[in-house]
Order: structure tokens, then sequence, then C-alpha cells
């Protein structure tokens, strides 16, 4: 820092600062109340000088972010980030509170938005927020782009490392002169520790950035030279208009070039010729998480809960940090008592002597609270690091604030549903059979299709019933820019979720894309874009003649009937489309099926799955539906009702899905004497073995084919006259991992003794070829599965002389015989008899009886 209070006559009041420095913020508030300016200059976008006032609205609350974006491409944006901690945000409350102008003087967003986009990616740094850089007390850039993103930065991380390697960080320099292998550690020892800092703390900073410039340069900032011109002809002004009576509030690293003498036209020069955009400015909510992050939107700062506790915590403050902890931890079903606390206390303090520092840092107190409330265990510790040291604290801002209408009608959405953003991720059950539980659903799923990702969905651990969803929740910044960009499609979400929806199915390539996102149009009840996703459907339908294309597309359709049927949405439509893809498949299906290569059958037998899935779904709608129908629609009794007072519009509705229904039901068993024709194949045209043993398992899971009959298949396919690798494939397609295959070997003795005996009869020469095929099938089985299979082989036949896995006669293994092992029987009688509530049972003999 530097600019401690001095005559006016020495010109203005230069506050170098650190960004989002709790220690620097202090020290600045004590600045201007010891020299009171009649002006207040800070480091930021001069685009926000019209909206500065709403940050002594009552309704605004830190952190929140200046959010800069082109008027023309919303993704072309900038953030500039203030916590409650801030130099910057200090500044402007005590401006505003003493009724005193404030003015953003950096280099325009018009300007920074245009030169950013035109850098090279490989050449530009890692991204970084302004006023929020990458070193804590110089300025990193023009802010962060939204166009891109975390993983384009990952990808590009080679030549950000490179570039970073080649830019000074100034605190690193002044930490390592110190003795220091930490510069937060320095700089807490020296600025945030001691108070407001005192007029040696500043003159000191201040001087040793004017010798790191005089020995850098700029230091790798190679932006700093424009932004610094700018910086100077915006404080000419404000001298011109209010004299020497100037604060300036900025980075530490420009303070050396803002007292710089230097002309007015040589700073004109410089700006000349800059690109320049048109934009729009606003204030955004932020959160304490995204400060913590070192790339994208992040401030780089790692310890924003800490540094908001020091700030306004400045008497006693490890004390007041411990007991934070300890309510956390006890929150959470940690035994901890206030004696912890003063142990925790006293330890830190101890600490801090030790390593000589002045007080007590975070180190310190992490410290302490391992020893003392965790007993050494670092699980707690993660914690307090993700829940005190970081947080998931999100700010807030007016209603006044420019906004897109979009955002607007957000806001009144997430209002009227009760549903707050909030930066902790959280799970939301919905049950849709309740209206405002609807209307989340709706507005989670237009916000998705509008690409902005607040909801993820999840698995429900409870209910599997299609009436239930799950949601992860999650507001981030950077979904304010989503919210603009997506502005260009309507003003409300609604609209703008329909206009993108009929955009979408009109330039859709694929009948799956036009399926999909017909189930995404109903689950946000978007019914006016449902006509044009329907016609492109149709369109799209009749001129695809893949059956691959076809299986993929018809999933999602059937979803969407049944989805509509949850939601209330008549989806008579979509149903004729899905029955008619089914009818096509059914008719491509087999042919398609013919001529297959390993990777062909593989993909062949997805679809089959997923068409097999689709026809039972589709059959159990329509009869689900048809019940629905045909019961009457029964209001409140206002006036006498029978049960028999069925409309002529009820009478054809029911009619209509009954005949659905009869259509439905009939295309399930073509569908299955369809499977039963594939899965009996076993001559010429081939059909690959992975595609006969699926049919087969799937017709035998529906109870369409008998036990003795698929064990006649099965002893088919592992013939000797079936090439090995063909018959691999066969056992494959039945008994494949991912379809339970091992329970019904577990179960079906038969099945495993006909498996069993075909390996063993693998000549020697092929088995080396059948072996990769065999392991993929049973590896994917539980450990449990594949262990009660070996005991089963191990076992061999079963003791009352029938076939078993092995094929010839063989004692049973202790636990896997026919009859009942009254031994280990017995051994579970006491457990069992414990759990009922029932007495023990005093002898062994008793315990005998009891278990046969």
């Amino acid at each position: 820092m530097t600019g401690a209070p001095r005559a006016r006559a020495a010109g203005p009041l230069l506050l170098g600062v650190r960004h989002h420095g709790p220690g620097s913020a202090r020290a600045v508030r004590a600045a201007l109340d010891a020299c009171p300016p009649r002006v207040v200059l800070i480091e930021g976008p001069p685009e926000a000088d019209a909206i500065v006032g709403l940050a002594a609205e009552k309704d605004m609350r830190p952190p929140v972010a200046l959010l800069a974006h082109a008027a023309d491409d919303p993704g072309r944006a900038g953030f500039w980030p203030l916590a409650g901690f801030s130099p910057e945000w200090a500044a402007i409350q005590w401006a505003l509170a003493h009724e005193v102008p404030v003015r953003f003087i950096d280099l325009p967003a018009a300007n920074s938005l245009a030169m950013a986009a035109k850098k090279p990616p490989a050449a530009e740094p890692a991204p970084a927020a302004e006023p929020a850089p990458a070193g804590p007390s110089e300025s990193a850039g023009p802010p962060a782009t939204e166009t891109e993103t975390e993983a384009e930065a990952d990808q590009a991380a080679p030549a950000a490392a490179s570039a970073e390697r080649m830019r000074v960080d100034p605190l690193a320099v002044l930490s390592e002169a110190a003795g220091y292998d930490d510069p937060e550690r320095w700089w807490e020892d020296v600025i945030e520790h001691r108070g407001t800092g005192g007029a040696e703390a500043f003159t000191a900073v201040a001087e040793a950035m004017e010798a790191l410039r005089a020995e850098y340069g700029h230091g790798g900032h190679e932006d700093d030279a424009v932004r610094e011109a700018h910086m100077r002809l915006r404080l000419r002004e404000a001298r011109r208009e209010f004299g020497d009576e100037v604060a300036v509030v900025c980075g530490a690293w420009h303070v050396p070039a803002l007292g710089e003498r230097t002309t007015a036209t040589a700073d004109r020069k410089l700006l000349k010729g800059l690109p320049k955009v048109k934009t729009e400015i606003s204030w955004v909510p932020w959160t304490h998480r995204r400060l913590a992050r070192h790339s994208g939107y992040g401030a780089g700062i790692t310890s924003p809960g800490w540094y908001d506790h020091l700030f306004h915590a400045p008497d006693r403050p490890v004390e007041r940090w411990l007991t934070k902890v300890a309510g956390l931890l006890r929150d959470e079903d940690f035994g901890v008592s206030s004696a912890h606390v003063i142990e925790a206390v006293r330890l830190a303090e101890t600490l801090a002597a030790m390593r000589g520092r002045p007080l007590a840092g975070l180190a310190e107190t992490l410290d302490a609270v391992r020893a003392v409330m965790c007993d050494g265990s670092d699980v707690p510790i993660a914690l307090v690091r993700d829940r005190l040291v970081v947080g998931d604290i999100l700010g807030e801002v007016p209603e006044s604030a420019p906004a897109v209408p979009l955002q607007r009608d957000l806001t009144r959405t997430q209002r009227s549903l009760r549903l707050k953003p909030e930066a902790l991720e959280r799970e939301l059950e919905l049950d849709l059979r309740k209206e405002t539980d609807a209307g989340r659903s709706r507005l989670l799923h237009r916000l998705r299709l509008l690409g902005v990702d607040w909801g993820t969905p999840a698995v429900s651990r409870g209910s599997t019933g299609t009436f239930r969803e799950t949601w992860r929740l999650r507001w981030e910044p950077e979904l304010a820019v989503r919210v603009a960009e997506a502005g260009v499609w309507g003003t409300t979400v609604l609209s703008a979720a329909t206009a993108k929806a009929e955009t979408e199915a009109r330039s859709a390539k694929g009948l799956a894309e036009v399926t999909e996102l017909a189930e995404r149009c109903l689950l946000a009840g978007l019914s006016a874009a449902l006509p044009v996703v329907m016609r492109s459907l149709a369109d799209r339908a009749a001129l695809d003649a893949d059956v691959g294309h076809l299986a993929q597309a018809l999933p999602a359709l059937v979803r969407s009937v049944r989805y509509g049927d949850v939601r209330g949405t008549d989806t008579a439509a979509l149903g004729e489309v899905a029955v008619g893809l089914a009818e096509r498949i059914l008719v491509g299906l087999p042919p398609a099926c013919v001529g297959l290569d390993a990777d062909g059958a593989a993909e062949m037998r997805r679809h089959m799955e997923a068409v097999h899935r689709a026809i039972a779904l589709l059959s159990e709608t329509e009869t689900t539906g048809t019940e629905a129908g045909t019961r009457p629609h029964t209001q409140p009794h206002t006036r006498a009702h029978t049960q028999t007072d069925i409309s002529t519009a009820d009478m054809s509705t029911a009619e209509t899905r009954s005949a659905e229904s009869r259509a439905a039901d009939g295309l399930r068993a073509r569908w299955a004497a369809m499977l039963r024709n594939l899965a009996g194949r076993d001559g010429a045209p081939a059909t690959p073995g992975l595609i006969r043993g699926r049919a087969a398992r799937l017709l035998l899971d529906d109870g369409r084919l008998a036990e003795d009959e698929a064990a006649r298949l099965m002893g088919l396919a592992l013939s000797p006259g079936t090439q090995p690798p063909e018959a691999a494939s066969w056992i494959e397609g039945f008994i494949g991992g991912g379809a339970g295959g091992g329970m019904l070997l577990v179960h079906d003795e038969r099945l495993l003794g006909l498996v069993d005996r075909w390996l063993i009869s693998v000549p020697a020469e092929a088995f080396t070829d059948v072996l990769p095929l065999l392991r993929r099938t049973f590896s994917a089985y539980d450990t449990g599965v594949r262990r009660t299979l070996g005991e089963l082989v191990r076992r061999g036949p079963v003791a009352d002389g029938s076939t078993g896995a092995g094929g010839q006669g063989a004692p049973a293994a202790p636990g896997f015989g026919p009859g009942l092992d009254t031994d280990r029987a017995a051994a579970v009688v006491p457990t069992v008899r414990l759990l009922l509530g029932l007495d023990p049972v005093p002898h062994a003999n008793d315990t005998m009886e009891a278990a046969r």
C-alpha cells in the first residue's frame, strides 16, 4: 500500500491496495476518514459510473460483481468481482455514505472486451477476473471473457503456464526477499495482522513497488501501459474538476505509473486506435467459492471466508473464528465443547509465538483445530475448509439493478415458485402431482433447454415413479451470462424456450435429435412448440430408412408419451408416430441383423435392447391411458353425478385409447414373434450369435420362452458343429453381465452345466480365440456371483444324482448341497432370535432343533 494521508499540496491521495485484502480495506477506510477527498477514483470499468449508486441500496449484499458484456454478443463478457472485504468496496461504501462522487478509471470494458476477443488463445494467460489479480498486489489485465470455458483453459495450460512464468508476482518477489516461502503468509504478517497497517507500511510497499517497476518494467503485463494511460487521463480530469482533493484506490502495482510524469498527448496516443464494442453493464451476485478459483472468473483468493472473517471481526479474530469452527462441527455431530475452543485458542497462539508471527493465522488455527477438535483427522478439516475457509455465501443485488427482461422474468418466477438461487449445492426432490413442484420442474427443464444449467437431473434415491424428479441445484455466477445470451430468444423463460425449441426442430439434422427435443419440450411444458417439433419429426421419420436411426429415436419418443401422460399433456400425436416407428423397425430389423461384424453386432444388440424396452413401455403406457380414459372425470359434487354419466367426448376418448391399447398389445406380440425368429436362426443367411443369444434372453425374461426351450436353444448354439467363437458370441448375448446373466446361471444349473460342458470341449487351438469373449462376459458379474458360480462348478452334480454343472459325479461342497446344512443354519439362530426379541436358546440340541 501507499498513500498515507498527507498535505493536499503533495497531490492526490494514491492508495495502492491488494485486491480483496481485508487489511487493505481497513487501511483505505482509515485513510479516507483521516483525509476526506472530494472524489474517489477506483480501478474499474468507467461504464459502471452510472450504476455505482446501487451499492448503497439495502438489498445489495456482497459478494457481487460488475458484469459487462457485448450488446450484440452477450457471450463476450467480463466480471469485476467485489467482496465485502475488498478495498474497492470499502471505498465505494465510504464515498456513498459521505455523498462523495465515485468514478471508475480503468480501461473501459468496451475496449478490454474487444482486445480480449482479438488475442490468440495460445498467447492468452490463464483467465482471471478483474479487479481480482493473479498476484495478490498486481492487476492481471482485462477481465476474463465468457467465450473461454474452463476446459479450454485447461487445454491451453502449457502455453498459459509459459506466459505466466514471464509475469512478475510482486508479492512473491517481496516475500522471498523477506525470507518467506509463502507470499500469502508474508502479506498476512506485514499487513493483515497489523491493524490498519500504519503510514510506514504504506510507504514501504509503495517504495517496494517503485523498485520492482524499475527492475522489471511492466513485469510481463503488456496491457498495463494502455490501462495506466487511461487511468492517468481520468485522474487529470478529476484534478481539473476537484483540485488535488482526489483519492485513488488501485492495485499497488499501478501506483508508480500513476505518479509518473507524462503528458496527456502521450497517453492519448497510446489509446488511439483501440478496438471497441458496444457494451452493457449490470450488477450480478457473486460467491466466495468463485473468488477462490484460480481460473475462469476466479480471483485467486484461496481463503475468502477467512478474509471475510478478519475484516468483520478485527477484535479477537482467533477466538471468534474457532467458535465458528466449533459451531460447524457440532452441527455435523462432532463432540466439540467450549473447553475444546479454549484449548484450541491457546494452542493457536502458542504456535504463532513459536513461528514468530504477530498473530495466529489461518495455518495456526487449522493446526489447532486438527489437534484439539478433530483428534488429528483431516476429514473434518476438509469440511472446515469447504464451509468456512472458502464458504458458500451468495451475494444479492437489488431489483432496480439493470438486467435483461429474461433475467427479470426468471427472478419473478423463482420468487413465485419459492425456488431461491443458492451457492451451496443441494438436492431437490419434486413430486409432479403437486402444482408447485410441477412448476419448478418445468422451469428447470426450460432453463436447461436455454443452456442455463442451474439444475442437473439426478437419480432419485426414493421412489422411481415417473411422478418424481430429483435435481441437483447450484447457482454459479456465470449463469447470469447464460441468461443474457438466452435473452435473444425471448423476454420470458417460456417464450425464449419455445422459440429456441422451434428453431432447433427446424435445423435438426437427425431423427434422434428431434425425438430428444420432443421429449425435452414435454418435460418443459412447451406445448406451443410441439406442433413445429411434430412436423419436423414426421418429415424426418418418413425419409429415414436406417434401422439404427429409427431405433435410436424410438426410446426418447416413447418416454415422451409416458411423461406426457404423467404431466397431463395430450400426446396422441406422439403415440401415433411412436407406433409407426416401431412398425418400421419390426420390418427392417431382421434384414439389418444379417452379415454384421463384431462391432456392428454389438451396436445392433444395444438398439434391440432399447427398442424392446420402448415397446414394453409403450404398451404399458397405452394400457394405463386406457384405464384412465375410461374413468369418469368427476369434480366436487355441486350436483348429482353417477358413475354412468360419461359424456360423448369421454366415450370417444375411451374408444380411441382402447384402439391404441389394442394396437400396442398387437405390436408387442409381433415384436416377440420377431425375436423368436431371430433366436431360432442358425443357418444362412448368418445372423451373429450375439444377436441370437440376446433375442433368446429377452424372450426368456419376458416369460415368452420356456426354460426347456431356452436350454434347447443353448444346446444348439453350443453343439459341436458350431465354431467356438460363434458359440462364445451366443453366450455373451444370452448371459451378458449387464442383463443379470450371472444370477440366471446360479439359479438354473442346467444352463450352467451346458456352458461348462461346452467350455470343456473347446479344442485347445480355439481356446485362445474364445477366451477374450468369455472374460468380457463373466468379468461383468458381481464378485459374489462369480464366487458362487465357482463353487457350483467345483461342486459338480448335486447329491441326488441329477446332472450338475460339472456333468459327472462329485461330492457336494460344504454349503452348496441339495438339502439343508443344519450346522450352518444353527449358527445364525441366536442372532435371528435376538432380532425377533425371543429368548435365547440355552442348549446346543435346542439350537439344532430350532434350525430344523
